[in-house]
């Protein structure tokens, strides 16, 4: 993707990421496809490689997780084919209805009567035996918006008030929500896709670094709110200091990747899982996979999820309209950003921000709507495509 500096300071990218003799199919992007399943087939397997003796301890039933998340996974397979037969400028019109539902949501969930707490967290619907989180119809939400504004808004992104402020309190709105449940991951991620829309969109850099400084400190004051929040963002910097407590997940992390070598000790094997490492079939699946498939197996699922952002830019590149364009980056970031904050965290190289990975993890709403937006961008990828797979095009 090439990109220029313009004597205002602006960055303009250009959107052609084809080659001059591309073929063009005629079908949704079959990798895009196939990586998909590929990863929600493996996140099926590690689920309840993860979540097996947990569950059989807690439910009576090794299966009882991984059940739940297949009922989710076949819903969200329905719903992103679905999705991926409708023309995506549709969502041009549905935005600001999607985005009314999500804010109702969200403040429904901080209410007591309606919103399920989980160690004092109150981020949950409970529906019978399922629960639902607003905060990753969030995600999306902005996603949407952004790239609605942006279409709307090109040529005023360089101004401040008539162009940079309504985006900036509109995800700024729904970021205070999420951080009132609280739920920082989130937040962080909704607002890392503001900055890379902005940048997508052309913003000048004199103000792009000027938002960022200006977050920074908004950032600091919420996570040193309260001294147990403050030693556990800062507990990955050295969590060896307190491995009982706060640095407890990350370095059980650790002993998991640490243990895997290079092939891991075998699916079904490991010993993290044992009640040793919390949460391993969720935010820190992938620190299992480390320890049962290896290096090899961790390195072949960032392999996945490199491929997924490639094809993600790459239909970005071939959508005609500018609205298509900024639809596919935003999906294709949202999905990026949360795989590449996930492995951060395991890794210890980011706090802990409670962000599954996605296809991946444990949770019902995640894989939904991770499913959903996968829907989206392979729609987009159907996009002005002819009906014979020869045809071909030549690029201006």
């Amino acid at each position: 993707m090439g990109r220029r500096v313009g004597k205002t300071g602006q960055l303009s990218l250009k959107w052609d990421f084809r080659s001059p003799h591309m073929v063009i199919p005629w079908r949704v992007d079959r990798t895009v496809l196939i990586v998909t399943y590929t990863l929600a087939l493996i996140g099926l397997i590690m689920v309840f490689s993860a979540s097996g003796v947990k569950a059989e301890a807690q439910y009576g039933d090794s299966a009882y997780l991984v059940k739940r998340q297949a009922v989710w996974l076949i819903i969200g397979l329905v719903v992103l084919h679905g999705v991926s037969y409708l023309d995506y400028r549709i969502w041009k019109t549905l935005t600001p209805h999607f985005f009314v539902l999500t804010l109702v949501l969200l403040a429904c969930v901080l209410i007591p009567f309606f919103g399920h707490e989980v160690n004092g967290a109150r981020r949950w619907f409970r529906m019978g035996g399922l629960s639902f989180q607003p905060g990753e119809l969030a995600k999306l939400a902005v996603v949407l918006y952004l790239a609605s504004y942006l279409t709307r808004n090109r040529d005023r992104i360089q101004r401040v008030r008539s162009g940079i402020l309504a985006p900036l309190l509109v995800v700024g709105l729904l970021a205070g929500f999420v951080l009132a449940e609280p739920d920082m991951g989130t937040a962080v991620v909704l607002l890392l896709l503001l900055l890379g829309f902005l940048f997508l969109g052309g913003m000048r850099l004199t103000h792009l670094l000027g938002f960022v400084l200006a977050l920074l400190p908004v950032l600091f004051a919420f996570a040193s709110g309260s001294a147990y929040r403050r030693k556990r963002m800062l507990s990955f910097l050295d969590p060896w200091q307190d491995p009982t407590n706060t640095g407890f997940q990350l370095t059980q992390s650790f002993v998991a990747l640490g243990s895997g070598g290079v092939f891991g000790v075998g699916l079904g094997d490991g010993k993290q899982k044992l009640f040793f490492l919390p949460e391993g079939h969720a935010d820190f699946v992938l620190a299992l996979i480390g320890e049962e498939l290896g290096l090899l197996g961790t390195g072949t699922l960032l392999v996945l999820f490199a491929v997924l952002v490639w094809k993600g830019f790459q239909i970005a590149g071939r959508a005609s309209e500018p609205f298509g364009q900024y639809l596919a980056c935003g999906v294709t970031m949202l999905l990026g950003l949360q795989a590449l904050i996930n492995a951060g965290v395991v890794c210890g190289l980011l706090p802990t921000k409670g962000l599954t990975l996605p296809l991946i993890s444990y949770g019902g709403s995640s894989l939904l709507v991770t499913l959903l937006a996968i829907g989206i961008l392979l729609s987009i990828s159907r996009e002005g495509m002819p009906k014979r797979a020869s045809h071909r095009y030549r690029t201006g």
